[in-house]
């Protein structure tokens, strides 16, 4: 008996790549289930054939018959074994708990894209920037971090113990890059599907990876939005973000292991504090040149790009499924430090269209900017290699390596050196709490930002240039009145009367433009800090939870659980967090800094430009009237 599946969602094939397009609740019967990469060959009730996401489909499962009928339990026959179907057994099982990473389709209805619901592609909705899934929402339900007297638990509110609220939310906005191209509104098809992904790991890199001697690496797992698509199908998204490990920061407070001392990353006193140790040139790379490339005899496709570092002038070669591996290992050894921003989103619909190929390709640019400017993360081997690897046979060597460190989360700290005394633990905690408020109200600002830029988007592209062009119109309409007349000597008039609305026209179509010369900078630089500071729950919640640990001590002490120079020893290494704080503070402060300066004097340069040449306009149609 042919196994037969039937379609969730719908799924449009790209031309050209061996798809089937389904709809949903559509009957399928499954021809080929070895196809791998996360699809499945299957012929629909029209007898075609093709590749389908696995994700999307769900297999039939025959009715079964109670045993003491008289009949046996069916089989499900796949290839020449019979599997017994036991989902008679279901009823005495016990319920199961509600998958966490379901996403409810019901809100991510595509809606018709008409003039009068115009598309921003940063928000799905204007409130959205302040919608539930709030990275800080762990503070805001527990400010106190949430300590406990038993050293063998962890603490709540933390990445250890039990978890708070998911930071990501089970809807993720994406971070798009700042400085990116203006030509990339809109964007039809920005919805992600991690299942049907070109993307999968090929056979020979399909290795077990490593989680290192100290903690296994868990992953989170999260949904991506569709940003302002006006879609003919949704795709409901499972996206995972991988989360560095989750060890409690005890293991790095009382650790015996001294890192190598290449390893070590040394943090200075500067005019501003605690900094890190920045190279003498500024490590900085191009991605370009993208190319379509194929797998599976043909059957899959997926897009290659160049990246070509300024250290060595020479380029190398990655797929998408590269940067994501190298955003995973970057936020398994430094997310405890570090706040290291997701890439931009995956793709199903679309994903070869030149538009969208672009758009990946200028916020990869974007994320591997933003990674080359941060001096511990751009010195990195795992980080180095990606950028410097000579062939492939290099290329494996080093991922395997990067897979296999064991310096990884909180044990990121055992590299640290501080150049100035110990901090007592009241200024730790003190220094803890001002990072804390200031990250909390600048999410809050960039959130007020994304809201009134996203309901600007809208009336710019929708109701705003209507209204110019309805006064354009209007202008027109009365000249040919006036024209109509045979009244003689009112050409000049009439004639002018035309100009003035067909420069109404122009205008609005001006209007409907500018955002992607200014707006769209703004609204992609907050887009990508958003992305950032959602980050800092997490990496503050490490400190948190130390210092919370370092409180215990006195007690830890007295029940004999550590020794009174385990006690100093965690003092000691509580203060290195924090001097590793406030480096990664001062450094997000300066790029704060460069960052918002340049975006805002894009955004008035190029809003000058705009006004003034609507007023070059007008004073053109208003010289065309005689002067009575």
């Amino acid at each position: 008996m042919a196994l037969k599946a039937q379609a969730l969602y719908d799924f449009i094939a790209e031309a050209g790549n061996n798809e089937l397009t389904v709809k949903e609740g559509e009957t399928l019967i499954i021809t080929n289930q070895s196809i791998g990469g996360g699809w499945i060959e299957a012929q629909n009730s029209r007898g075609e054939v093709g590749l389908v996401p696995e994700d999307y489909i769900e297999f039939s499962k025959p009715v079964p018959s109670f045993p003491g009928a008289g009949t046996a339990a069916p089989a499900i026959s796949v290839g020449n074994v019979a599997i017994p179907d036991l989902s008679i057994f279901d009823s005495y099982a016990p319920a199961a708990a509600p998958a966490q990473t379901q996403v409810d389709a019901g809100g991510l209805s595509p809606q018709p894209d008409t003039p009068d619901t115009p598309v921003s592609p940063y928000l799905s909705s204007p409130d959205e920037a302040s919608n539930g899934n709030d990275p800080w929402s762990v503070w805001n339900a527990d400010p106190s971090g949430g300590s406990n007297n038993n050293w063998a638990s962890n603490p709540e509110g933390t990445q250890t113990g039990k978890s708070p609220a998911d930071p990501w939310g089970s809807v993720s906005q994406g971070h798009p890059q700042a400085y990116q191209g203006p030509d990339i509104y809109p964007y039809p098809y920005l919805i992600d599907n991690t299942g049907a992904e070109d993307d999968e790991w090929d056979d020979e890199w399909d290795d077990m990876k490593s989680t290192g001697g100290y903690a296994e690496s868990e992953s989170g797992d999260a949904g991506a939005i569709q940003r302002g698509a006006h879609a003919s199908s949704m795709k409901i998204s499972l996206n995972k973000f991988p989360g560095f490990s989750k060890s409690g920061p005890e293991l790095y407070l009382l650790c015996k292991q001294i890192a190598k001392g290449k390893e070590k990353l040394p943090i200075y006193i500067g005019e501003v504090g605690p900094v890190w140790s920045y190279p003498e040139t500024q490590l900085d790379c191009v991605v370009a040149d993208p190319k379509k490339g194929s797998k599976m005899y043909g059957l899959k496709s997926y897009i290659e790009y160049q990246i070509t570092p300024n250290t060595t002038n020479r380029p190398v070669n990655h797929r998408y499924k590269h940067f994501d591996w190298l955003y995973e290992r970057l936020l398994d050894k430094f997310g405890s430090a570090i706040p290291i921003p997701s890439l931009p989103d995956k793709q199903v619909t679309g994903r070869f269209e030149e538009e969208f190929i672009k758009m990946r390709m200028e916020r990869l640019q974007g994320w591997m900017t933003r990674m080359c400017r941060h001096p511990v993360v751009s010195s990195s081997e795992v980080f180095q290699i990606f950028l410097t690897y000579k062939d492939e046979k290099d290329w494996k060597t080093g991922k395997r390596k990067a897979e296999k460190d064991e310096t990884v989360g909180v044990m990121v700290f055992t590299t640290i050196e501080p150049e100035a005394a110990d901090l007592d633990l009241v200024e730790v905690e003190q220094k803890c709490e001002q990072f804390n408020r200031f990250t909390k109200a600048m999410d809050d600002g960039v959130k007020e930002i994304l809201t009134v830029g996203n309901e600007h988007w809208k009336r710019c592209t929708g109701p705003l240039p209507k209204e110019y062009q309805r006064i354009g119109k209007a202008f027109q309409n009365l000249s040919a009145v006036f024209n109509s007349s045979g009244y003689q000597g009112e050409s000049t008039l009439t004639d002018a009367m035309t100009a003035a609305g067909k420069t109404y026209e122009e205008i609005a179509q001006m209007v409907a433009e500018q955002p992607k010369k200014d707006l769209h900078f703004v609204m992609e630089t907050n887009n990508e800090y958003k992305g950032l500071l959602g980050c800092f729950p997490d990496t503050i919640g490490v400190h948190k939870a130390a210092i919370d640990k370092v409180k215990e001590a006195d007690k830890l002490v007295a029940t004999s659980k550590i020794t009174p120079q385990d006690k100093v020893t965690m003092a000691k290494r509580v203060s290195t967090m924090s001097y590793a704080l406030q480096a990664e503070m001062n450094h997000f402060h300066s790029n704060r800094i460069y960052d918002y300066n340049r975006v805002m004097q894009l955004y008035l340069e190029e809003q000058v430009k705009f006004y003034e040449t609507i007023a070059a306009k007008l004073r053109q149609a208003h010289s065309q009237f005689t002067t009575m």
